[in-house]
């Protein structure tokens, strides 16, 4: 669906672009269409310390719709909708897409993708926790003995969640759009019937609110921004989701019902507030009349579920690009659907999420208390695309400096301004989201770190190839046997003998008719096209080098991709090759470039990725592992 969808973006029929856009619905825009449950809510509190005045009302609805505006349609919708690499959006994406013509940034764009990927992961804990919370706290309104239950009932859902992810997305994904779309529908309904309450809100669509009250509250005008910025939560994910569905049909969904829906409610919420304002407390479910408050409970936490849902699904999206393009271990990743292999499920970033989220519903209990924590991660992703984005237009879309920097620095500035806004809230909970992405960094950092110091160690003890070949192929008394049979050794450096082969030979004599040095290698776009998928190099007549090269969004099928090698000419039967893999036993080594606590988490990421031969869909009864110690 993926690539299609995008690279037929203007030759789409109607009917097709209306399910695309349907579907984005649900995916795309579940975080941020729940928003409303809570937003306006938090956004009330920091001024109603002495009273609301009407103009803090309007000023408060004013700011959500001009952020909703700039944030949301400007940046995202028409501007980074654009910025793809070959269909796929998201910050991993938007840096493979950069490290191609890096120039000497390579360092900070690496280090810019691995914070706004943290940050997002950081995010996906976080959303679940506050939206299904949040939802469920409508039960207080229809039956107030029922308050001690809300934890628990949360808890119940996220379980449930959690337990399903593994039979994929697919059969509940067509039930995603319709039932959001539905969410958006009732929202603007209830917006709509409470507008006439006080029409003076409709004041709030002149920017002058916005901006004059940031300038007279000063010092509490920040601390609102934190509570405005809910408002555009999900926008990254709009980014991220471009290659599911194609920019045009993520347009289409929020100008004609995503974006209206919302300010509509938003308007209804402000109106119902100045005629009553006790209704601050709560002005969400307070729109809506007693008998109809059962309904919007279980649609807003059946949004909320699907909201859950769309996160979750992203950061399995975004730790598959991480993988392929060396940021983290190689996971056990397994597929939901036979046809849409953006349906992915990662046993162990589900735990992961699951015990992140069930720890922050346990410990903040409220979705007030979990609001505070809220927005730092959301933020900071927010201001590395910014910032990378700029790098974009000015590399791909040959922007000048100054007209890069006329249509970017103000949303820069406008998005710095929401995260020093958000960070007036860390001892609040705040530090959770810091803390959350700081470990994800580590995480990176020493995975890449490691490697690199890793493939340094061995490269010294490592022989030529073409001079190895040239010698074991010279005709002498300690000549190894020759066995039938193909022997493919995987190893990621080409130019060098695989240690594999070289314990092959020192422990079993043999050396098989035909040999196969195999490197398989992720190029920074989301495809490869099968005609560009391998390269092969004749070394001898018994040894060969292939190249193998994936798209960063590809499962790395190594035995389809053989199968498909033997029609150019490569000729092997799979039943008489053997797979052989290097395994390393890593020790560590005070005197290495790492500090010691550092070598213990790499050691224990590398015992912990996932094998090698499952990873990459080896023959299972085909593969030999030969291991060897080596110090880091």
């Amino acid at each position: 669906m993926s690539n299609e969808s995008h690279s037929h973006d203007r030759h789409m029929t109607p009917r097709k672009l209306f399910y695309l856009a349907l579907g984005s619905v649900g995916v795309v825009y579940g975080d941020i269409g729940t928003s409303p449950l809570y937003a306006f809510r938090e956004a009330l509190k920091p001024v109603a310390h002495d009273g609301l005045t009407r103009f803090e009302i309007i000023s408060l609805i004013s700011l959500m719709l001009w952020a909703l505006t700039i944030i949301v349609t400007l940046k995202y919708v028409l501007l980074l909708l654009r910025a793809d690499n070959e269909g796929e959006g998201g910050t991993l994406s938007l840096l493979a897409l950069l490290m191609k013509t890096a120039n000497g940034h390579t360092a900070l764009l690496l280090t810019l993708g691995m914070a706004g990927a943290a940050l997002f992961l950081g995010d996906a804990m976080i959303t679940p926790a506050l939206s299904v919370l949040s939802a469920v706290e409508g039960v207080k309104l229809m039956a107030p003995s029922l308050s001690a239950y809300i934890v628990p009932i949360s808890a119940a859902i996220l379980v449930l969640l959690f337990v399903f992810q593994s039979h994929g997305t697919g059969a509940m994904g067509r039930f995603f759009g319709p039932i959001t779309a539905l969410w958006f529908i009732v929202i603007a309904i209830a917006g709509v019937s409470h507008i006439s309450d006080d029409y003076g809100i409709l004041a709030a669509f002149n920017p002058y609110y916005a901006v004059s009250f940031l300038l007279d509250e000063g010092f509490y005008g920040i601390v609102v921004l934190g509570a405005v910025f809910l408002t555009v939560t999900g926008a990254e994910a709009l980014y991220a989701d471009l290659g599911h569905f194609g920019r045009r049909p993520i347009q289409w969904a929020w100008f004609v019902l995503v974006f209206p829906a919302l300010a509509l409610n938003y308007l209804g919420q402000g109106a119902l507030v100045l005629g009553n304002p006790e209704a601050m407390s709560d002005p969400f479910y307070l729109m809506f009349p007693k008998w109809a408050l059962p309904f919007a409970v279980i649609l807003a936490t059946a949004a909320t579920i699907i909201a859950s849902q769309a996160v979750i699904t992203g950061a399995f999206s975004l730790v598959r690009q991480g993988i392929n393009l060396g940021f983290l271990p190689r996971m056990e990743i397994l597929f939901t659907s036979e046809t849409n292999t953006g349906q992915i499920f990662l046993p162990t970033v589900n735990t992961v999420l699951f015990l992140g989220v069930m720890f922050l519903v346990i410990t903040f209990q409220t979705s007030e208390a979990l609001a505070t924590a809220y927005g730092i991660s959301v933020t900071g992703a927010m201001v590395v695309t910014t910032i990378m984005a700029f790098e974009f237009v000015r590399t791909r879309w040959n922007w000048s400096i100054p007209v890069a920097a006329i249509v970017l620095v103000p949303l820069l500035v406008l998005e710095l301004i929401f995260l020093g806004a958000n960070l007036l809230k860390i001892h609040d909970g705040g530090y959770i989201p810091i803390l959350i992405a700081t470990a994800f960094i580590v995480v990176m950092w020493t995975w890449r770190r490691g490697t690199a110091l890793l493939m340094e160690k061995t490269r010294h003890t490592d022989i030529p190839l073409p001079s190895f070949v040239s010698s074991i192929e010279r005709k002498s008394d300690h000549s190894p046997a020759h066995v039938p049979g193909t022997a493919i050794f995987l190893t990621s450096d080409p130019e060098s003998a695989p240690a594999a082969l070289l314990h092959n030979l020192k422990h079993n004599h043999v050396l098989h008719d035909r040999n196969v040095i195999l490197t398989i290698r992720t190029v920074n776009k989301p495809r490869v096209a099968n005609s560009e998928r391998y390269k092969v190099d004749q070394v001898s007549e018994r040894f060969s080098r292939v190249e193998l090269l994936f798209g960063f969004m590809e499962t790395q099928n190594v035995s389809q991709a053989l199968a498909a090698l033997r029609k150019t000419g490569l000729k092997f039967d799979i039943m008489t090759t053997s797979f052989y893999l290097g395994r390393r036993k890593l020790v560590p080594d005070a005197k290495s470039g790492m500090p010691y606590w550092q070598d213990r988490l790499y050691i224990a990421l590398a015992n912990a990725a996932a094998n090698p031969s499952d990873y990459f869909r080896l023959p299972a009864n085909r593969v030999v592992e030969l291991g060897s110690h080596v110090i880091i």
